[in-house]
């Protein structure tokens, strides 16, 4: 924002100190309002609202700081700055616990008040570009599938269609770009938005346990079924369930769930008889699917069933341009949670942000403005409260193994540094490496890195 958008209000009682800052104010193509006392003062600000006071210490009648504090009753956020020609600590330190901007000593440094008057047009840009960021959000169709991107654009139109059918599908889609938020958007939207919605994660769960969870057991079924518990399609019943990451789902409990898919009716572990439901089934996997098929790890049949409608989620770095809005929408979020009091964000921080190539996606930026609404103890994010992996461009090390590594060794070295290249995003490294998320935590667990 140029100079010539910043009204600045001067506050003096001296008439050449007025018009020795009104011309060099003007010079610089600031718009001026001047006034002599506290009174004159209180009457501009009835009628418009400037960018920054410039308020003179001694007034006759009341003084500068207290002519602040009115000023703060009636705008918080108005920037103000006390001028003075007998600079003291105490009076510096009133002043700003009265909420001055700064403290100059007369004669005024020119250098030092351009500094403020350009900091002053900073912050208004930055507050209207996040009203605008804010009216968009406010209009957003759904809030949780943010961007105006001709990507993002058409598949929310491809979700809407989706939502309005019955049809089971698949969404595709790197790790950490919104597949869960766009499977709730399906059901927030369908006739089935008043019952259920029921998230199971096939990689997060050991495979001793997943027919449990998605099919249920009854009391004594297996060593440590205590009581009865009812599957994910019986919790989902009316409503929608998501299968995520069904391409690490075991092959052998694949064609249990083709059949249950097909006939609407399971049976718990350790039942005799079936319960019938009505769920609307939702997939979801980081892999391209029809690799899944040939590489194995999913049926082909399983995949038809499910691939009724396909919809593939892009990764942000393919939308860089919807950056700056996620980034709004997070910091209206995180500042509730935290209770913190940022209101943006500086163009230099997001420039960094653009200029990152984001592996982890959105959840990846969500974690860092996270991170810098929580360091943020002004109502600015700046560059350094973002992760250092942004701000410190460092080219990735070649990679190299030592003479006569093992096997075992050099396996655990290459794992290990994927996971650090990726910021320990395992379903990522998982892609990169050609392997099933599960190869990675049993590694881990082996190596005795994860519990």
């Amino acid at each position: 924002m140029a100079l010539s958008d910043v009204e600045v209000l001067v506050v003096d009682d001296e008439p050449a100190q007025l018009e020795v800052l009104s011309q060099r104010l003007a010079a610089w193509g600031c718009g001026v309002s001047t006034a002599g006392d506290a009174p004159a003062a209180q009457a501009i600000l009835a009628r418009s609202r400037p960018d920054l006071v410039l308020t003179d210490v001694v007034l006759p009648g009341v003084s500068g700081i207290d002519l602040l504090r009115q000023f703060k009753e009636r705008d918080a956020s108005l920037p103000v700055i006390l001028m003075t020609a007998h600079a003291n600590i105490d009076a510096a330190v009133e002043a700003m616990k009265a909420g001055a901007s700064d403290f100059l000593t007369k004669p005024i440094d020119a250098g030092v008040l351009r500094a403020q008057i350009e900091a002053v047009a900073a912050d208004r840009k930055n507050r209207e570009g996040a009203r605008e960021l804010d009216a968009a959000l406010d209009q957003a169709p759904d809030g949780g599938l943010i961007g105006e991107s001709t990507a993002m654009r058409d598949v929310r139109r491809q979700l809407e269609l989706l939502a309005s059918s019955d049809a089971s599908a698949i969404l595709s889609g790197e790790s950490g770009t919104g597949k869960e938020v766009a499977a709730r958007s399906v059901h927030r939207l369908s006739k089935r938005s008043a019952a259920q919605f029921i998230a199971v994660n096939a990689a997060a769960i050991p495979d001793g346990l997943i027919e449990s969870e998605i099919f249920g057991h009854e009391r004594g079924a297996f060593t440590g079924a205590a009581t009865a518990r009812p599957g994910c399609f019986e919790l989902a019943d009316r409503g929608t369930l998501l299968l995520d990451e069904i391409a690490e789902m075991p092959l052998a409990l694949q064609p249990k769930l083709l059949r249950v898919l097909e006939e609407g009716r399971a049976r718990r572990l350790g039942a005799s008889r079936e319960t019938e439901f009505d769920v609307r089934v939702i997939a979801a996997t980081n892999r391209d699917p029809m690799e899944a098929v040939q590489s194995g790890r999913l049926r082909h049949d399983l995949l038809y069933r499910l691939n009724v409608f396909a919809v593939t989620l892009p990764p942000l770095r393919e939308r860089i341009g919807d950056l700056p809005l996620l980034v709004r929408h997070f910091i209206r979020v995180f500042t509730v949670k935290h209770g913190r009091a940022v209101e943006g964000i500086r163009d230099s921080a997001i420039d960094c942000l653009m200029a990152w190539h984001w592996p982890g996606n959105v959840r990846e930026l969500r974690n860092a403005i996270e991170r810098a609404v929580v360091l943020a103890r002004q109502p600015w994010i700046e560059v350094s409260h973002l992760p250092p992996h942004l701000t410190t461009r460092t080219p990735a090390r070649p990679f190299e193994l030592p003479p006569e590594t093992s096997l075992a060794d050099a396996e655990r070295l290459i794992i290990s540094t994927v996971l650090e290249r990726t910021g320990n995003n395992k379903a990522e490294a998982a892609r990169r490496l050609g392997l099933d998320v599960k190869t990675i935590r049993n590694k881990l667990r082996l190596w005795g890195r994860e519990p």
